[in-house]
């Protein structure tokens, strides 16, 4: 892991000097930061009904194909981009993320690959994962 330390500058006291480092143990008054993606996180609601675990996204501004849904055994991914309109703009406030956004979910039970939904309408992903039944071994003689 590389640890990025944040210096301050003695001569201006708004300026930061970056530098990266593997030993923790430098000097413990210096700031440590841990590198990590720009990415955003889109409010999330996951809920189970009695046949499937359904994942709702609240994202405006897309379209079906601005989303990438992995499902690896029990581990959900659900990324993408949202542009920033291409105008310029001067924000006195700026609320609404842009940007790249990413969601990992551990799934509490398996489901079912082959049947999983996923639809994106005004303004929510709605991601539908059938619950997997149990299995019946059929024992040979």
């Amino acid at each position: 892991m590389v640890v990025v330390h944040l210096i301050s500058d003695s001569q201006d006291s708004m300026h930061y000097l970056a530098r990266g480092s593997q030993d923790l143990n430098e000097d413990p008054t210096r700031m440590r930061l841990t590198i990590r993606s720009h990415t955003w996180r889109p409010p999330t609601d996951i809920y189970e009904t009695e046949d499937a675990l359904v994942v709702r996204l609240e994202i405006a501004g897309m379209s079906e194909t601005d989303f990438s849904i992995v499902l690896d055994g029990r581990y959900l991914t659900i990324r993408g981009v949202r542009s920033e309109p291409p105008e310029r703009r001067a924000y006195h406030q700026m609320e609404i993320p842009f940007g790249e956004f990413g969601i990992d979910i551990d799934l509490p039970f398996p489901v079912v690959a082959s049947a999983i939904e996923a639809v994106y309408r005004n303004g929510f992903l709605r991601i539908t994962l059938p619950k997997a039944g149990p299995q019946k071994i059929r024992i040979e003689e």
